[in-house]
């Protein structure tokens, strides 16, 4: 299991980005949280095995859903946590 904190800028607040993580983690069967931020970005923490994270990090680089964009992501590899086994949207 591999654990990474991204934190997300461009245009990914009302436009179901938190929504649109939150079905990409259900599809590729990772655990963590995303949340929006005060700053107008995003923060989402995400774990599970390494093609799973890779392939979801991916699909929100390049916006979950069709009104957002992403114009930079800072990702760092983070400490494995316990998630419950899910990954939950935060406010």
């Amino acid at each position: 299991m591999i654990n990474y904190q991204l934190t997300i800028s461009g245009r990914v607040q009302g436009v179901g980005f938190r929504w649109g993580c939150y079905r990409l983690a259900q599809q590729y069967g990772v655990s963590g949280f995303v949340k929006n931020l005060a700053t107008g970005q995003v923060y989402l923490e995400v774990q599970g095995t390494p093609e799973a994270v890779t392939a979801f990090i991916a699909q929100v680089a390049n916006g979950p859903t069709p009104y957002a964009t992403v114009s930079r992501f800072v990702k760092h590899r983070g400490h494995r946590q316990d998630y419950g086994d899910r990954f939950t949207i935060r406010r």
